[in-house]
């Protein structure tokens, strides 16, 4: 069973599962804004290539915090 589930964390996420889904969300919603409120086939690349970076960007904080990404 996952700690963070024992401890009490409603949705039973770590805390490093936590800020990933966090990062995600935020790039999603801004994405979302940029294109309208739609996404086209073609702008799925782009998408990804910057959640990419917002999940780079956590696990790139973590470690200059020195906490280990996983």
């Amino acid at each position: 069973m996952d700690d963070a589930y024992v401890v009490g964390d409603p949705d039973g996420l770590t805390p490093l599962q936590a800020e990933i889904r966090d990062a995600v969300a935020r790039e999603l919603h801004a994405q979302f804004a940029l294109r309208a409120d739609r996404f086209d086939l073609a702008d799925l690349p782009e998408v990804a290539y910057q959640i990419t970076l917002r999940v780079d960007g956590v696990l790139t904080g973590r470690r200059r915090a020195g906490q280990t990404p996983a």
